[in-house]
C-alpha cells in the first residue's frame, strides 16, 4: 500500500504566532513530526503542505524537499483540512503519482512517534475509510456532559442510570495526532462523513496537542521531564 505522509503547516496562527516553527526544547515544533514521518517513510512520500516561505526554509534545512506551496485560499482561518488534503492528493496525481492512503500528521502533536504511526497503520484494512488516533475522554456524556433543553435546563447528553463515572461506557476523543485515510473514501466525501472508522488508542501523555500558550507551557514541562529521564 502506498502512503502519502501529509503534514499540514500553514504560516498563520493566532493562538500562538509562528507555532509550527517555534522552538520546543531547542528545535522547531514541526521537527518532532518530521522525525516521526522520517522514521516510517522515505522522503519522497513525505509532504509538508504550507503557504509559508519561512516554514519551507525550515523544512528544507531539516533535509526534506517541499514539492509545492499551498495556495493562499487554502491557508486562511476558515479553510478546511479536507480541501488541503484533496489539494495535496491532486498535486501528486498531476505528477502521475497515485497514493492509496493519506497519513495526516499534525505538527501540534510533538509526542506522537513513528512507532505510534506504525501501530495505527497495522490496524488499517483496505475496506476501511479511516484509522484515527484517540485518547480516553475524561468527560462522559452519561455522567458529566450536559446539553440545554428547550426549557433552558441542563440534561445529561446521554441517558443512563450510572452513579459513578467508572461504570459508564468508555468514550473516546480524537487526539489530533494520526489520521490514516483511504484516498478513495476521501474522493467520495470528507472524513466527517466516513462510516467505517477504527480507533487507535494512545496514552494521555503521548496524545498531547498544542493549541494555546498554556498548552505550550505544559509541553515544555513534559519535554523537560522526558529529558531528565533521558527519553529524548
Amino acid at each position: 500500500m502506498k502512503d502519502l505522509l501529509l503534514i499540514p503547516a500553514r504560516g498563520g496562527s493566532k493562538g500562538i504566532p509562528g507555532k509550527n516553527i517555534r522552538l520546543l526544547n531547542g528545535k522547531p515544533l514541526i521537527y518532532y513530526t518530521l522525525d516521526a514521518a522520517c522514521a516510517v517513510a522515505s522522503p519522497e512520500n513525505i509532504c509538508v503542505s504550507t503557504d509559508s516561505d519561512e516554514i519551507i526554509g525550515i523544512v528544507r534545512k531539516y533535509g526534506l524537499d517541499v514539492p509545492f506551496k499551498r495556495p493562499g485560499d487554502l491557508a486562511t482561518d476558515t479553510a478546511g483540512s479536507y480541501e488541503v488534503i484533496l489539494h495535496a492528493v491532486d498535486s501528486y496525481e498531476q505528477r502521475g503519482i497515485q497514493y492509496d492512503r493519506v497519513v495526516l500528521l499534525q505538527p501540534t502533536s510533538p509526542f506522537r512517534t513513528g512507532t505510534h504511526v506504525l501501530e495505527a497503520a497495522a490496524l488499517y484494512q483496505p475496506w476501511l475509510d479511516m484509522v484515527v488516533s484517540v485518547k480516553i475522554a475524561h468527560a462522559n456524556p452519561y455522567f458529566n456532559l450536559f446539553e440545554e433543553n428547550n426549557a433552558g435546563f441542563l440534561e445529561r447528553s446521554k441517558t443512563g442510570t450510572f452513579t459513578r463515572r467508572q461504570d459508564c461506557p468508555i468514550v473516546y476523543e480524537y487526539n489530533g495526532a494520526i489520521y490514516i485515510m483511504n484516498v478513495q473514501s476521501l474522493k467520495n466525501g470528507p472524513p466527517s462523513e466516513f462510516s467505517k472508522t477504527r480507533k487507535y488508542v494512545m496514552a494521555e501523555g503521548d496524545s498531547f496537542d498544542i493549541d494555546t500558550n498554556i498548552d505550550w507551557i505544559v509541553a515544555e514541562a513534559i519535554v523537560s521531564q522526558k529529558r531528565d529521564r533521558n527519553q529524548i
